[in-house]
């Protein structure tokens, strides 16, 4: 009964285009919609409910984990290649879930408003890429991008270490071995060990949270390969920051002077509500030039930030720039960008001057990258939310 009652919300999430499902005793099941929480038109679940949809998708191995550590994360498949990324967890003693829509179709570069200088950076011979953001910020949808962009166009051996494994690349120039945490590999440290011995091109490590693991991937970018890395955090300057805080202080000048010649770029992205629905993604873009391998090695991280700003020739501006370009051409409102802003007075000011005519048309374009910051409705599948990444 639980099965046929979970395959009827899961095609509910699907023909309204939803982004999640949320199962919780108290109230009926809770679709996220255009960023908002819609209750659906059904029963208040209680825990009996709860625990048998649970049991009726969840992979034996998936409800140990969570009888163990109160929480359990993993992919499943439904009808027609849908595909949906599932939280299980404790709360208040019964079971809750959140189900989040996987998009069956990769969206291109021009969908996703990619950053031109993504493109260079993606298929050099060797480096780091960072994807960063807050969990829900499409993080995942852009690193499948690239991978995909790089599937269809040029011959490489890509390994993936994800957790779970949320899209599905098929061979297609290149050869993608996709390996989850936890069923093909323990850790993300022990899948880059083992990846070092399969010939790889490229490596996506889907977390990099501990200092094991980062360690492995700087690394192994220096040792010529192609490491895309996701970390949670907002901005390039503090992407560096974090990285090395996590070694203890005997160890930071070297891991300084190793980052510097390994990193190639940090992308990080925001997600917003946009006009008059869907989401939409704004970007910050550092590309690692001499001048900012100095900074990093210097220990001077605080002066990344205007090396950005000024380093509009090769490809780079700040989150505060993509927002404003997008408040100006109206795909999302004041208070949103404001809230996703790093320096939310200053960018507020701005704007204000815009809204008076005080800005000359020349100020902003110069100052502003002009194509990189939009989104398509078609990321409407990646919605801010609370959960794993």
């Amino acid at each position: 009964m639980a099965t046929v009652a979970m395959e009827k919300l899961l095609s509910t999430v699907i023909q309204l285009k939803a982004s999640d499902l949320h199962i919780s005793v108290g109230q009926p099941p809770v679709v996220r919609h255009h960023g908002r929480m819609r209750k659906l038109e059904a029963k208040v679940l209680d825990s009996d409910d709860t625990a048998s949809l649970m049991k009726s998708i969840t992979p034996d191995r998936c409800q140990q984990e969570l009888q163990q550590k109160g929480g359990a994360d993993f992919a499943i498949e439904y009808v027609d290649g849908y595909r949906f990324r599932v939280a299980v967890f404790k709360q208040r003693g019964t079971i809750g879930m959140v189900l989040r829509r996987i998009p069956s179709q990769f969206l291109t570069f021009e969908q996703l408003r990619m950053p031109e200088a993504i493109r260079s950076l993606i298929v050099r011979p060797r480096g780091l890429l960072l994807v960063t953001g807050p969990t829900g910020s499409g993080k995942t949808t852009s690193l499948s991008s690239m991978i995909n962009f790089i599937n269809d166009n040029y011959d490489r051996h890509i390994i993936t270490l994800e957790d779970p494994i949320e899209y599905y690349h098929k061979h297609k120039k290149c050869t993608v071995n996709q390996r989850e945490i936890g069923v093909d590999v323990p850790d993300f440290k022990e899948g880059i060990r083992r990846a070092l011995r399969m010939d790889p091109d490229v490596i996506l490590v889907g977390e990099m949270r501990d200092l094991e693991t980062i360690h492995a991937a700087i690394e192994a970018a220096e040792t010529g390969h192609v490491v895309f890395g996701t970390l949670h955090t907002s901005g390039a300057a503090s992407t560096v920051n974090r990285i090395i805080d996590v070694f203890p202080k005997d160890q930071q000048d070297q891991i300084r002077t190793q980052l510097s010649t390994a990193l190639m770029g940090v992308l990080s992205q925001a997600l917003l509500p946009k006009k008059p629905e869907g989401v939409i993604a704004a970007y910050e873009m550092m590309v690692v030039t001499p001048a900012i391998q100095n900074l990093i090695r210097e220990n001077k991280v605080y002066r990344i930030d205007s090396s950005i700003q000024t380093g509009r020739k090769d490809g780079m501006f700040l989150l505060d720039e993509s927002l404003f370009r997008m408040w100006k051409d109206d795909l999302c409102d004041k208070e949103e960008v404001l809230l996703k802003s790093s320096k939310p007075a200053e960018l507020a000011a701005k704007i204000s001057q815009a809204e008076r005519g005080m800005l000359d048309d020349g100020d902003d374009d110069d100052e502003y990258e002009d194509d990189d910051d939009e989104d398509d409705d078609d990321e409407e599948d990646e919605k801010p939310r609370r959960g794993k990444k």
